[in-house]
């Protein structure tokens, strides 16, 4: 009873205080206008437009607005806040409440709760409660303050520079991971915002574009970001599988493919694009079609270059639930694909991503610069994406075809910048904020031919695409 009591006295406290915020919010000669930009900024470019929102504790609804929702609806304690809210975005749907006791019916692709976390009574307990208005897809993004900026935000309060605030829970990024985690949520990645809060002439934009993504200055920051995802249920439906099989200057592996790969869940269809072969490797797959009718098998000439113009070529194919790609020179075996099948159909991954360099290869399944080149691009890109990427040249990368059509409609983001495909895909799949986890295969030696992969003019290239990328995706 007497928490019952405290629970109510936290409640009224709250909506008092922030119906007052909201009566003088149109009269503010605060600074916090831009650190509200700074924010609209980063959640615009972390949430695709079009997608269902909920926006816990959505004050006037500014920032849910700015996202343009297919759906959009905001929950707020304070009845002044939704009221300017609904007069501000009549087009957006705003519901005064308590998000301890509101339970929606309505599933969202996407639940915001922008500096909130630090206001609430019970953050595990909200956890709990807006895990009911999830889908298996649905993604939870909040961003809460640093506690180094406890006694700083105190002074830029006393001189009227930010709103004033109740009592806050001061929150590490650990204890917000485990609390994800005991309300059912696990964290896909974070990362930190805001080094700057006021807007001085470039200084600002310096600190907010660069130096806040660099270490010692990221761990300054004003604002901690967590996107995280439901922690899957164990997935006992069975999936169609597509296999795209970039091939050129391959024949001598052909057979072994159609005898080699497995079939999995609902069935496995083999999809070939051969790629402009100075050898038999068209002929060759014709005739091997032929002498294994039972495996669903089918072949494209590339019209384009490179290895990703033909993966794109091929999933265009696809119709298989689940994705995968398979190099034709068999350095992944084939009989690993089984293990990326369990890692997508269980839920641990959104994409599974092969990585060569956790067990000892055949002595010349890979040249020692290429080993080097290989260990430096897979530093870089766990920077860049916020993830861990151990390998990001593996061959075979496995994810679901809705999430690939996804980053195919967003590829103009990024445009046609990636001739091997790989970063294509990673960049898209970090982009669209799904949960990349590394596969670690034993890497074989090549038993025919040569490699298409000429060291240091690809490995320039390669570098080139990192920095391209990198103002896309990093530094924004």
């Amino acid at each position: 009873m007497q928490k019952l009591d405290k629970f109510k006295k936290y409640q009224k406290e709250h909506a008092v205080h922030w119906n007052k915020v909201a009566n003088s919010l149109e009269h503010w000669t605060g600074w916090g206008g831009y650190y509200r930009s700074r924010l609209q900024k980063i959640y615009r470019f972390t949430i695709p437009q079009g997608m269902d929102i909920l926006e816990i504790g959505c004050a006037r609804g500014d920032l849910l607005a700015a996202l343009n929702p297919n759906k959009g609806i905001g929950i707020d304690l304070a009845g002044e806040m939704i009221k300017q809210a609904q007069d501000r975005h009549p087009g957006l749907t705003f519901l005064q409440g308590d998000i301890h006791e509101i339970n929606l019916q309505e599933k969202f692709d996407y639940i915001i709760l922008s500096d909130l976390i630090n206001d609430l009574w019970d953050v595990e307990a909200v956890f709990h409660n807006i895990r009911t208005m999830c889908k298996p897809s649905t993604r939870i993004i909040l961003n809460y303050y640093n506690r180094l900026w406890e006694w700083p935000l105190a002074v830029a309060q006393k001189l009227h520079l930010a709103q004033p605030t109740l009592p806050q829970n001061w929150l590490s990024e650990e204890d917000v991971r485990n609390l994800l985690y005991l309300g059912g949520f696990e964290v896909v990645r974070d990362w930190e915002e805001v080094l700057a809060p006021l807007p001085f002439p470039v200084l600002s934009w310096l600190c907010n574009h660069f130096l806040v993504r660099v270490w010692p200055f990221r761990s300054l920051a004003m604002t901690s970001f967590t996107l995280a995802r439901t922690i899957p249920v164990q997935d006992k439906q069975e999936y169609s599988v597509s296999v795209v099989v970039p091939a050129r200057n391959e024949e001598g592996n052909i057979r072994n493919i159609f005898e080699r790969v497995p079939q999995m869940g609902k069935g496995t269809e083999l999809i070939f694009v051969e790629g402009h072969s100075h050898d038999n490797t068209y002929a060759v797959i014709e005739e091997e079609m032929k002498n294994h009718p039972k495996v669903h098998a089918s072949l494209y000439r590339q019209t384009g270059k490179g290895k990703g113009d033909a993966v794109r070529m091929g999933y265009a194919h696809a119709s298989g639930d689940i994705l995968m790609i398979l190099d034709a020179d068999l350095t992944v075996p084939p009989e690993d694909l089984p293990r990326f099948y369990r890692a997508i159909q269980s839920g641990k991954g959104d994409f599974i991503n092969g990585v060569r360099l956790v067990y000892p290869m055949e002595k010349q399944a890979m040249r020692f610069f290429n080993y080097i080149g290989n260990k430096a691009f897979s530093m870089l890109f766990s920077f860049l994406l916020d993830q861990p990427v151990k390998d990001t040249l593996c061959g075979t990368k496995v994810l679901r075809k809705v999430d690939y059509d996804h980053i195919a409609f967003n590829r103009s983001y990024f445009g046609d910048f990636d001739p091997f495909g790989d970063y294509d895909l990673l960049f898209g799949a970090a982009k669209l904020n799904l949960k990349i986890v590394d596969l670690p295969i034993r890497y074989e030696e090549r038993i025919y031919g040569t490699t298409n992969i000429q060291r240091w003019k690809h490995g320039w290239l390669l570098l080139k695409m990192v920095v391209f990328a990198a103002r896309r995706i990093k530094f924004i």
